[in-house]
């Protein structure tokens, strides 16, 4: 009979468990609206110059990186913490959008992903952070 009570709550301790993971699962983020006037944007660095490489390496560590990992797979230190997946720069769905909608993605966003355009002031700097996540 002990037995079987053990059992029961070790079944019952399971299930709750699962239910509670499943629960806070992360998600996948829902589709991005990017607005027509970010998807006619285009860049206005050189995109593999090594002083542009140097500036969006610098902000992608100092503002992207906790959340989107060293190499920008979705693997940072935060990103487990957050309710929605972090999705991979190296993915080729990503690779394939348009610059404009990688600006306002990452200088715009949106719920988890932050809003940077009050703390990466400077146009340059903001594509050239771009073209560095681009080339992840």
């Amino acid at each position: 009979m002990k037995t079987s009570k053990r059992l029961a709550a070790v079944i019952f301790t399971a299930i709750i468990f699962l239910i509670a993971n499943i629960a806070m699962a992360q998600k996948a983020g829902s589709a991005w609206v990017i607005p027509p006037k970010y998807k006619a944007m285009k860049s206005t660095v050189k995109a593999g110059d090594p002083e542009i490489n140097s500036t969006g390496k610098s902000l992608f560590d100092q503002h992207c990186k906790s959340c989107h990992g060293t190499k920008g797979l979705g693997d940072g230190t935060k990103s487990v913490s957050l309710k929605t997946i972090v999705p991979s720069f190296a993915d080729a769905k990503f690779k394939a959008q348009a610059n404009g909608d990688v600006y306002f993605q990452s200088i715009v966003g949106r719920n988890e992903m932050p809003n940077f355009e009050k703390k990466i002031t400077d146009e340059a700097d903001r594509w050239a952070l771009i073209a560095y996540i681009k080339s992840l």
